[in-house]
């Protein structure tokens, strides 16, 4: 890196006000304000990222913009005695990449706020292989518990089973003894699944069909619905009396096509989980447990390692849907 820039990948606007996005350089003093000025070692692609990358603008307010809402790596500054110089520590969510500049870059500078030291048992890769998505996953997971589900109360559904918060949930239920049930519309990746800890595999079409009314069969004491739309209708509609489901993502739909009956009859609670916003002392506390006794276990195959230069194309296969497990961004050699 020259002293007065770094590399990242940039979102930009051209003569032509056409938005394009990929590595380039940018200087130092573009960073914004902060307390801490953090070396990156890594970062990780989320479905986030890739509305920042194409200039989405709920996400982004101006450009040009450094997407990333991870970051692991390196303390070089800080106005902080808790965050000392040479400190490894990580950041994910508040603002981070959405609206402000991410990790997508050699260096980062944010409020000491958004700054955890690293958990004694994680490296930066290891804490990016987790990301925004293992914060989610231990959020849900933490949902459920509060709702006194537990490995007893009967199986447990994860819908998007591939994705990264869908795989990591899968991983650490089973960690915890419940008895998974991964939701996929992809055959091939059952392996992969069965081997992060799911006991049955089922289709996302078998989700759907649950028929017409405002009940279903109950099945799941507890689920962790990464999908949105139909999908968490129809999950909901099929939980116990009692049961949690802990909702995470929209891809499949903002719009929620359901009727009381089930929080009514059933008691049915639905928890919304927001990782951005996770209030510090529970964030603390959750990555304390991912680097211990809630480890999702070895990740490295459902994980791609890739620089900046090979982000379009994971981009491209999120945004098409292809994407499975994991994609650590490596920014520098950091350990």
């Amino acid at each position: 890196m020259a002293d007065d820039t770094m590399a990242c990948f940039l979102v930009r606007r051209d003569e032509h006000d056409q938005i394009l996005a990929g590595p380039d350089r940018v200087g130092l003093a573009d960073l914004p304000v902060g307390d801490v000025e953090i070396a990156v070692a890594c970062s990780s692609l989320n479905f986030k990222d890739t509305l920042a990358s194409t200039g989405n603008p709920r996400i982004v307010d101006e450009l040009p913009h450094v997407p990333g809402i991870d970051a692991a790596g390196t303390v070089i500054s800080s106005s902080d005695a808790t965050l000392p110089v040479d400190a490894d520590v990580l950041v994910t969510g508040y603002g981070l990449g959405a609206p402000a500049w991410g990790g997508w870059a050699e260096r980062i500078r944010v409020p000491a706020g958004w700054v955890i030291p690293l958990p004694e048992g994680l490296c930066c890769h290891r804490a990016m292989q987790l990301g925004t998505a293992g914060l989610t996953a231990a959020l849900a997971i933490d949902a459920i518990q509060r709702a006194d589900v537990t490995p007893a109360s009967g199986p447990v559904l994860v819908t998007g089973a591939t994705g990264g918060v869908g795989l990591l949930s899968v991983a650490i239920l089973g960690r915890l003894g419940f008895e998974v049930v991964a939701a996929t519309g992809k055959p091939e990746q059952h392996e992969l699944l069965r081997r992060h800890g799911a006991a049955e595999i089922i289709g996302r079409e078998d989700v759907l069909e649950i028929g017409d009314g405002p009940l279903a069969s109950a099945r799941w004491a507890a689920a962790i619905d990464s999908v949105g739309g139909e999908t968490l209708a129809a999950v909901i509609r099929a939980t116990r009396p009692r049961g949690c489901v802990a909702a995470c993502g929209l891809v499949g739909g903002d719009k929620l096509p359901l009727t009381v009956y089930p929080f009514l009859l059933r008691g049915v609670t639905l928890a919304g989980i927001d990782s951005a916003s996770c209030p510090h002392p529970l964030r603390v506390e959750l990555w304390n447990r991912l680097a211990g006794p809630w480890s999702p276990g070895d990740l490295e195959d459902a994980t791609r390692d890739v620089p900046l230069e090979a982000l379009a194309d994971c981009i491209a296969r999120m945004q098409s849907g292809q994407h499975i497990g994991r994609t650590v961004v490596t920014i520098s050699t950091t350990p």
